[in-house]
């Protein structure tokens, strides 16, 4: 059974009793979803006014792209983006002084200026192996960490729909369940409190449009491993190939998909959704919810 909270930094934490959404403000110039990016700490304030009154319950900032081929980010140009927009959003007043805040990096001088700045979780899509500091970090400051899998670094990734020779998997879900599992024990071995720890499948993240179906069809083998499972498929190229098979898709054109695939997952057992679009989803998980607790 999984953990029913996630607790975090700075006496936060995110009751997973229901489906809770955490909304993707990306600070970076070259996000794959163009809607979503944010341009400067003032944007960010609005951005994350406008999540949370649409019903986000945290705050997902990043300063350098996951999309496949992405360009890395020095560590310098990732704080110069996420530190500003933090500050201003605590700065910012009820309810954004509180409202959970993780911060999507692999680099452990990100995370520290972040958390210093006032966030209270790390998003690492690396699940620590990048940065060997960064899981020690985290249960130095007592944060939430999400810890993803990933075959290979997003600049050398390709879209789920593009591979020129395409990942191999024996077993994709348990080779993934495998991978967390040791992830999870690396952070409790660093000193990462199990109540911490939310593992990610990184759909889209070196797995084709099957393999990530496959992951989604068996996320109950995730949710076993005991900690809360993090969706993350917003607008992803694999959305846009079920939706609408045989037809070239944008991130723009993949909303519906999205929500259908949240939907899939909540009903799955999953309670934390990563999204771009707050009003949506949380409508949609209202809806679903409503019905599985009996209105």
């Amino acid at each position: 059974m999984p953990h029913t909270v996630w607790r975090l930094a700075n006496g936060r934490s995110i009751m997973l009793d229901r489906p809770r959404i955490v909304a993707i403000l990306n600070l970076t110039p070259d996000s794959f979803h163009e809607a979503s990016r944010v341009p400067s700490p003032t944007a960010a304030v609005e951005a994350a006014r406008r999540a949370v009154r649409d019903g986000a319950d945290a705050l997902d900032l990043g300063g350098e792209s996951t999309r496949p081929g992405a360009a890395r980010v020095p560590e310098e140009e990732q704080i110069a983006r996420v530190v500003p927009a933090v500050r201003a959003i605590r700065a910012a007043g009820a309810p954004l002084a509180g409202i959970p805040i993780s911060v999507d990096t692999t680099r452990a001088a990100v995370a520290r200026a972040a958390l210093d700045a006032g966030a209270d979780a790390v998003n690492d899509v690396s699940a620590g192996e990048e940065d060997a500091s960064m899981l020690r970090l985290v249960a130095e400051r007592g944060a939430g960490v999400i810890l993803m899998h990933r075959l290979v670094p997003p600049d050398l990734d390709s879209y789920s729909d593009r591979y020129a020779t395409e990942p191999t998997y024996a077993d994709v879900v348990g080779e993934v369940a495998a991978f967390l599992a040791g992830r999870c024990r690396a952070a409790a071995e660093a000193g990462v409190r199990p109540d911490r720890v939310v593992v990610d499948p990184g759909l889209g993240f070196g797995k084709t449009v099957g393999q990530n179906s496959e992951l989604m069809r068996g996320v109950g083998r995730l949710l076993a491993l005991g900690p809360p499972v993090l969706c993350a498929v917003s607008r992803k190229s694999f959305v846009g190939r079920l939706a609408s098979p045989g037809v070239e898709t944008t991130p723009a054109e993949r909303l519906s998909g999205s929500v259908a695939l949240a939907i899939q997952q909540c009903l799955s057992g999953v309670r934390l959704f990563r999204v771009h679009d707050v009003r949506e989803h949380a409508e949609a998980l209202r809806a679903v919810w409503g019905v599985i607790a009996g209105g």
